[in-house]
């Protein structure tokens, strides 16, 4: 059974950092390509970044140069360190399994996805 835990989240004021942690168990975590999607407050799913196989990473515009994506796979962990926060990065962070080692065109299209940790960003 796929298991997907995220930690790391809190309150943080504008400006500030936040690293992100997603546990994964289950599967075998170096063959999949993985990714982080949040949803705001009121709003729908966002995808955020992602990482393949190979380690190759990509952003949504609005978090480039401020999120960066990484993995461990010898802790079977991923991680999203989060710098020059905004309240707008206010969110439930999720990470989510793909069903193979990338990242496919429809990047809303993973197959697993875990329980979210809360970011809040104010002052």
């Amino acid at each position: 059974e796929v298991q997907l835990v995220e930690s790391g989240g809190g309150l943080v004021q504008p400006g500030g950092s936040l690293r992100l942690s997603c546990a994964a168990s289950g599967f075998i975590f170096r063959m999949y390509a993985m990714a982080w999607v949040r949803q705001p407050p009121g709003k729908g799913l966002e995808w955020v970044s992602g990482i393949d196989n190979g380690d190759r990473a990509t952003y949504v515009d609005d978090v480039k140069g401020r999120f960066t994506i990484s993995r461990d796979n010898r802790k079977n962990t991923l991680y999203l360190q989060l710098d020059s926060l905004k309240p707008e990065d206010t969110a439930v962070y999720y990470c989510a399994k793909y069903r193979s080692g990338y990242i496919p065109p429809g990047t809303m299209t993973y197959e697993d996805r875990g329980q979210g940790t809360q970011v809040t960003v104010s002052s």
